[in-house]
């Protein structure tokens, strides 16, 4: 049996500021770091036999903590990103919905390409379960951990269970540092086994900030 851990990065300014970051290469910040820190003894004992990260810097260095526990090389997959917002990028939430007010409500109603430039939904799936499935790849039998983003995690996850996005809406969205679990064997295929574990709850951020 195959074990995914899909796991998102921690917290950066623009997540606190409710900022889109999208594919803008932020930085954790200090407390993304200290997340980072601590949940990498948890994901450490589970002695993952492959790391893979998004190359954005802070998907990298949240996979950098778990690193330097295990010593395993971080393997860069920029198929990992988080979803493009296209116009979105950089303004917070409030300035979206102000200048771009019709995008925004399909956005928030669920519309899976709701325009102003922003990757659809099916497109950021298929890129993500690629992703996720490459990763698994590595180490069939053993344990990956995969860091990645929010949106993507969310829509990556469901392409690999097979879940439509209407499905997908009915799942919270991963908190900061913290991860879903999934396995793989040969008779049920991929299934989900947790989401959203971490050690702290925490109000789970939108997933395009």
């Amino acid at each position: 049996m195959t074990r995914l851990i899909v796991w998102r990065h921690g917290n950066t300014d623009w997540n606190a500021a409710s900022r889109v970051q999208g594919q803008t290469d932020v930085p954790l910040n200090d407390l993304g770091r200290e997340q980072a820190r601590a949940a990498a003894p948890v994901l450490a004992a589970l002695r993952p036999d492959a790391l893979v990260a998004s190359d954005l810097r802070r998907a990298a260095d949240t996979a950098a903590a778990l690193a330097a526990l295990t010593g395993l090389p971080v393997r860069a997959d920029a198929r990992l990103r988080e979803r493009h917002f296209g116009q979105w990028q950089g303004l917070t939430l409030t300035e979206v919905a102000e200048r771009h007010p019709d995008e925004y409500a399909r956005w928030r109603a669920g519309d899976p390409d709701p325009g102003a430039g922003i990757e659809p939904l099916p497109d950021l799936g298929e890129r993500l379960g690629a992703a996720f499935q490459a990763a698994a790849d590595l180490a069939v039998g053993g344990t990956v951990v995969v860091t990645t983003h929010g949106g993507g995690a969310r829509q990556g996850v469901g392409h690999l269970l097979g879940w439509d996005h209407t499905v997908l809406r009915s799942l919270g969205s991963l908190a900061n540092c913290h991860w879903t679990e999934l396995r793989h064997d040969d008779v049920r295929g991929w299934h989900l086994r947790a989401h959203n574990v971490g050690l702290i709850a925490q109000p789970a951020l939108t997933e395009a900030v």
